[in-house]
């Protein structure tokens, strides 16, 4: 699966000292859009410091206007107030989305936990209806664990 393949190429990012921490997190979601077919928009959102919002981190894909998202405000917000993993296997059937764009059909969101705290989490959208699988969440979670490693250092 081409989920296991990539898992050495995330962890080699990671281990990129040379690149800033924005550098390496762009280079993940690059991999992950390029490589997995039904990814089709990418990107980190975190706390934005001591307000309860999301704030945009690196990301590929169409541009959003959703750079900053309040706690409980769509999938990402609900996250982030969870703390929980978040499949929506048919954004029309959300009444708490937000549309970045009309082609979305489906969304992951996994929480990035610092120390046992919920910092952010890895968004990804899909212009094809219900793709997303246990192994795409089994395999965003440890994304999320590398990035967790990658922040608490």
């Amino acid at each position: 699966m081409i989920f296991e393949a990539l898992k050495p190429e995330v962890e080699t990012i990671i281990k990129q000292d040379s690149r800033s921490t924005n550098e390496r997190l762009l280079n993940i979601c690059e991999l992950l859009e390029k490589h997995i077919s039904y990814y089709n928009w990418v990107g980190f959102y975190f706390k934005n410091g001591a307000k309860n919002e999301l704030k945009l981190g690196p990301y590929v894909g169409e541009p959003t206007d959703h750079t900053i998202i309040p706690f409980g405000k769509g999938i990402c917000g609900q996250v982030a107030v969870s703390n929980e993993n978040f499949i929506v296997p048919d954004v029309s059937a959300q009444d708490n989305y937000i549309a970045c764009s009309i082609t979305v059909k489906a969304e992951i969101v996994i929480p990035i936990f610092v120390n046992g705290k919920n910092i952010g989490q890895i968004d990804i959208d899909s212009n094809t209806p219900n793709p997303f699988t246990k192994e795409d969440e089994h395999f965003l979670e440890f994304v999320c664990n590398q990035v967790s490693n990658l922040l608490s250092n």
